[in-house]
């Protein structure tokens, strides 16, 4: 069947076509004028085709009253360009069409809030507000083709694996697994309200006691908390459960899975099995549970040569139960770079940093003077420092120390270009602990209460609960979570003991998951499964800083949406409908 708009596409036609009778649509991207004759380049989502038109002809009069990004039909002659006037950056470029006849299908009004080939230069919040336009340019829609394929990879292999695609509710109830519900009222249930999921969690472990031993999604899925850097309140992952497996089926799965993709896609094959690295270890040596491991760097701790010193300083941190740790660089820092680090640091709730320069004849630093030969010389040769380095330290409690020097790892390693190979580099993070202790000392799970302890450990679950491990693990992608999971609990015993460990008596955890409680008492069978984040992942394999980059109609830092200028108000009518009413703070001032 004839298209009535097009032929060929704007990418398409080549030399071989010479003399074709074809029909293009698109947009019109440029005009210029050179005497009796003029050049249009017509643009699609496939290329861009120049067009050859007559000015002696009255269609020239409809493209000479075009404004730049009118859609328009043409048909025409193919011609082989010129030898002189061929084009070989353009897929295109060896041939025009001569315009016969044209149709105005959508003429532009008014202007544009932006040049569409300056679209990536403008800033955020009006490409989102533009993202049509912005599409134009052609790269975000190849980012966007670029996801299909991804994910159609990934549907094609797991679908080979034996996993059936089950779509799960996007209206279930509200339940605590980490951030903040959005909730959506009831109409029909006056009072009542449904929650977004935060993920499908435990529907699909009722899919496995129901079982279906292997099911995946790719799963949209929602969380309203405040939004840190690089984070969307919809988002979209791969969610993964099996039934009967341990950690090592999950891990084994997963990395099959991610290095088929990853060849697929960027044609880049990866080394299995992936490096494993404990939870308490990464934090030890990279001050994160998502380390980048493509540099060096690592952190130590230097409590033992801090003790030996005479620096009133690090002996009261050591007094009082804290630490002192360094991280050495294999740079030697002017005043400026130390004063970024010290920023750094301080941002990150630790107190300062302390620094020391390795020279050919010793150690520089104002802090040199509290330790003698001995301890400088062990402070070199932990870090095995040569001249020209620089090794810096913090002194703090435990976590506050911790953390800044993950961040000044970062910091470093991005503000100095240290190179990071390979590419991509794929980290299993293991061993995790249960549960710690939040900001105000309430116990709380470092994945989610549904995670299994490790059976050795379950004598312990009341007596000594930050000492219990979790059979959970994550996987890191170039120093950032790619995602996370664990062996679930399947004994409904087990369950409860974790609920009432998180401060949950029998009757609240009967009414937040009662459904889930019942579900194990029928005959759980052990399982397990991940979830990895798509959006990242769809970034990071494209080398994008952003997630924006490869999410259709994101949103900004503040959860708005500037396209659709959401969240926005409603009526009064919805809201009676909703029985909801809408409750206005008072002014401070009043």
């Amino acid at each position: 069947m004839a298209n009535k708009y097009r032929t060929h596409t704007c990418g398409e036609l080549r030399g071989a076509d010479a003399g074709k009778r074809v029909r293009l649509s698109g947009w019109v991207e440029s005009l210029r004028r050179h005497g009796g004759v003029a050049f249009a380049s017509l643009r699609d989502r496939y290329g861009v085709t120049q067009l050859r038109l007559d000015t002696s002809k009255p269609l020239w009069n409809v493209f000479a009253n075009l404004t730049r990004e009118s859609v328009v039909c043409v048909s025409g002659l193919v011609q082989a360009r010129p030898s002189d006037a061929r084009n070989p950056n353009m897929k295109t470029g060896e041939i025009e069409v001569a315009v016969e006849e044209v149709e105005v299908l959508s003429a532009v009004s008014s202007s544009l809030p932006f040049e569409i080939k300056e679209a990536k230069s403008v800033e955020p919040a009006v490409r989102f507000k533009y993202r049509y336009l912005e599409m134009r340019e052609g790269s975000l829609i190849e980012t966007l083709v670029f996801r299909h394929r991804l994910f159609s990879k990934i549907r094609e292999f797991l679908s080979s694996e034996g996993f059936v695609e089950v779509e799960t509710p996007c209206l279930t109830r509200s339940t605590p697994e980490g951030a903040r519900d959005y909730l959506v009222p009831s109409r029909v249930h006056a009072g009542k309200f449904y929650a977004l999921p935060q993920s499908p969690q435990l529907f699909k472990q009722l899919l496995m006691v129901g079982g279906l031993d292997k099911y995946f999604q790719i799963a949209r899925c929602f969380r309203d908390e405040d939004l840190r850097a690089d984070r969307q309140p919809e988002f979209t992952q791969l969610d993964v459960e099996m039934a009967f497996v341990e950690e090592e089926d999950v891990y084994d799965l997963v990395e099959h899975l991610i290095c088929f993709v990853v060849e697929q896609t960027v044609g880049e094959r990866l080394k299995r099995p992936f490096k494993r690295i404990s939870y308490e270890d990464a934090l030890l040596r990279y001050g994160s549970d998502a380390p980048d491991i493509r540099f060096g760097m690592e952190i130590s701790d230097l409590s033992d040569i801090a003790a030996k010193s005479k620096s009133e300083i690090l002996l009261s941190v050591l007094e009082k139960k804290g630490v002192v740790r360094g991280l050495c660089v294999n740079a030697a820092l002017s005043r400026k770079e130390l004063s970024l680090a010290e920023e750094v640091v301080k941002s990150c709730g630790a107190k300062g940093i302390l620094h020391f320069h390795i020279e050919a004849d010793g150690v520089r630093s104002p802090f040199a003077k509290f330790f003698d030969s001995v301890a400088l010389d062990a402070l070199k040769n932990r870090f095995d420092a040569k001249a020209g380095d620089t090794i810096l330290v913090v002194a703090d409690e435990e976590r506050p120390a911790q953390t800044a020097l993950g961040y000044l790892r970062k910091h470093l390693a991005q503000r100095l270009n240290i190179p990071r190979n390979p590419r991509l580099s794929f980290l299993w993070v293991v061993d995790w602990k249960l549960v710690e202790l939040d900001e105000e000392g309430v116990l709380t799970n470092l994945h989610h209460p549904f995670t299994s302890p490790h059976p050795d450990d379950l004598e312990r679950l009341e007596s000594e609960p930050l000492s219990v491990r979790a059979r959970a693990y994550d996987i890191v992608l170039n120093g950032s979570e790619l995602g996370g999971g664990s062996i679930r609990i399947h004994n409904p015993d087990i369950q409860m003991r974790i609920l009432k460990l998180l401060g949950l008596d029998e009757k609240t955890a009967r009414d937040r998951f009662g459904f889930l409680l019942d579900a194990l008492k029928s005959g759980a069978p052990p399982h397990g499964g991940i979830a990895l984040g798509l959006d990242r992942f769809t970034a990071f394999l494209l080398g994008f800083d952003s997630i924006t980059d490869v999410i259709a109609f994101p949103k900004t830092r503040q959860a708005t949406c500037p396209l659709t200028d959401s969240p926005n108000e409603v009526t009064e009518e919805q809201l009676r409908d909703l029985h909801i009413s809408i409750v206005k703070e008072k002014n401070s001032l009043s």
